[in-house]
């Protein structure tokens, strides 16, 4: 998605289960383990900006749908992220990407059209057969999951009409289908590092048909798992089931690469919130004023407010922060401000380079972002300068970029990613609506409870590159690699 490099994390469940408890885990991978290894593996940075790009479409367009989709009609792209897990009886293993802002679960069904057949990602494809599966119930019109999701039902519906599904997303791609229950399988952790089996029955999306990027072999994947807030999405169906509070953490480490992704409620380290917008699609908040340095920029004030459009979204899927030219102008002039002598160079069309010599963090102004409730971003130089090697040369680069290169749609919205979330405890709580963080060392651990029986697990960071035959590709991704139960609880 940029010029920036990704994490490898560890993804920990509370769950709520009658007469089980415990966490559950799933393992995450990603290609670069730390900001070093994408500068030594010589990556070019038009490849990850042009996934941001692709990202960003997806975010910002209105998406194209026969029917309304579960309340939020605006999934983003989720390439950041993918998981292995486990779907139906007996069980099969999917390779699904992970999407925070999604908001339904599909994979490729045996019957679709045009779904990629083989993936650049080294991993092997398969097309999940519900008739396969002893678990596996198709869903109708008439059911409830149906009514909900079309807000009232299907006009014309009959008893033995199928809920169907299409999405089609900014860039053009788009997917197909109906709806399938059926058991999805996981582990949960039942201590401290300890883990047992678990499972959920999840209604999701059987892929009939897919085209666009969807269809193609370049980071091609089983399918996707939808985390957003509408009632369709994996971690609200989980919720609903009792299984997971509707909370969620990351904790992405810039230095040794790893952290931690959390669903569940963190107790320790206690961070401190503010309210998220409501009826938006995506995690927006009510930015108040930046800082650089110890001025505070002057700022139109209606770059600050959400609408159409418009507005602060935290994301942690996007690999740079992203600013309107209304922003973006005066604060690299108010970075550059502290260095004026520099040399700039422009690398590929579209970084702001040059060479510098010293600690950048004592060169360079730290940035602040101050949001409603008093909370605050802190943003350092090490986190928005980073260096690159270009004609056996090692120069620094502005990672701020201007929304409005990105796209018309996105030229008036301030996304905030990895760059800007890095070596922090980003805490979502759904339950109460609202979004936190906190300057932590993310290789350390966090604290966890069980709402059902109050117990508190110590969950750790973890980073399994060197484990992992999944290092393949040019797509910027995390790998997500779980242990699958092998024998299902009924």
């Amino acid at each position: 998605m940029g010029s920036r490099w990704i994490w490898n994390l560890t993804i920990i469940l509370v769950f709520l289960v009658q007469n089980v408890y415990g966490t559950g885990v799933i393992r995450v991978h990603n290609k670069f383990r730390s900001r070093r290894d994408m500068i030594h593996n010589n990556r070019s940075l038009s490849d990850f900006k042009a996934h941001d790009y692709r990202r960003h479409f997806r975010i910002l367009s209105q998406v194209d749908v026969d029917l309304p989709i579960g309340g939020n009609g605006d999934p983003t792209d989720a390439g950041l992220y993918f998981a292995s897990i486990g779907i139906g009886n007996p069980s099969n293993d999917y390779y699904v990407q992970v999407d925070t802002g999604s908001d339904i679960f599909w994979v490729n069904c045996i019957e679709c059209k045009k779904c990629p057949t083989e993936s650049n990602l080294g991993i092997k494809l398969k097309l999940y057969n519900p008739k396969a599966s002893l678990s596996a119930k198709l869903v109708t019109c008439k059911q409830d999951f149906c009514s909900a999701t079309y807000d009232g039902g299907i006009p014309g519906c009959t008893s033995d009409m199928l809920c169907e599904y299409r999405v089609v997303y900014g860039d053009g791609s788009s997917t197909d289908g109906y709806f399938v229950n059926d058991i999805v399988q996981y582990n949960q952790v039942s201590g401290n590092l300890a883990t047992t089996s678990a499972n959920a029955t999840v209604t999701f999306g059987c892929g009939a048909k897919q085209s666009g990027d969807l269809g193609t072999s370049t980071g091609a994947l089983d399918g996707l798992l939808g985390f957003g807030q509408a009632n369709t999405s994996m971690i609200s169906q989980l919720a609903a089931a009792g299984k997971v509070k509707k909370m969620f953490a990351h904790c992405l480490d810039g230095i040794r690469g790893g952290g931690i992704f959390a669903i569940g409620q963190v107790v320790q380290p206690k961070v401190k919130t503010t309210p998220l917008v409501p009826n938006q699609p995506h995690y927006n908040v009510n930015l108040k004023s930046i800082e650089v340095g110890k001025a505070t920029l002057q700022l139109p004030t209606d770059v600050f407010e959400t609408g159409d459009r418009r507005g602060t979204i935290i994301d942690s899927g996007t690999t740079l922060s992203y600013l309107p030219e209304v922003v973006y102008e005066p604060l690299i002039l108010a970075i550059l401000s502290h260095q004026s002598d520099l040399k700039l160079q422009t690398i590929e069309n579209q970084f702001t380079c040059f060479d510098y010599i010293g600690s950048v963090d004592d060169g360079f102004p730290l940035i602040k972002f101050h949001f409603e409730d008093s909370l605050t971003l802190t943003v350092y130089p090490h986190d928005y300068l980073f260096s690159y090697h270009v004609s056996n040369e090692d120069m620094w680069c502005i990672g701020w970029q201007n929304s409005g290169m990105q796209s018309k749609d996105g030229k008036d919205t301030i996304l905030l990613g990895d760059l800007a979330l890095s070596d922090k405890l980003v805490v979502y709580d759904l339950e109460n609506q609202s979004i936190g963080w906190i300057e932590y060392n993310c290789s350390s651990s966090i604290k966890m409870k069980d709402e059902q029986t109050g117990r508190i697990y110590d969950v750790a960071s973890h980073d399994i590159s060197s484990a992992s035959s999944l290092i393949v590709g040019r797509l910027l991704l995390f790998f997500l690699l779980t242990a699958m139960l092998q024998s299902l609880i009924q």
